[in-house]
């Protein structure tokens, strides 16, 4: 189905945002609470281009795709 479904939760310092793939092919995209507004749209966006990029069927590190996600959306 591929939709996005955005939640603002607690989670620990350091961790601005994850996302997750669902059973039914949905991303689920969890971005930190702590954050403020600023911070957390910059992690939406992070979270989004690895949606974009399909970062779910790489075989690649995830260090290496964290450095070219950060390389794409500057961060």
């Amino acid at each position: 189905m591929e939709e996005k479904i955005v939640r603002i939760v607690d989670m620990p310092a350091g961790v601005r945002g994850l996302t997750l793939l669902d059973e039914d092919g949905n991303y689920n995209i969890y971005i930190n609470a702590k954050l403020d507004m600023a911070a957390r749209l910059k992690a939406y966006n992070h979270e989004l281009e690895h949606v974009r990029r399909g970062d779910w069927q790489s075989s690649l590190p995830v260090s290496l795709i964290e450095q070219h996600v950060r390389a794409a959306v500057g961060r």
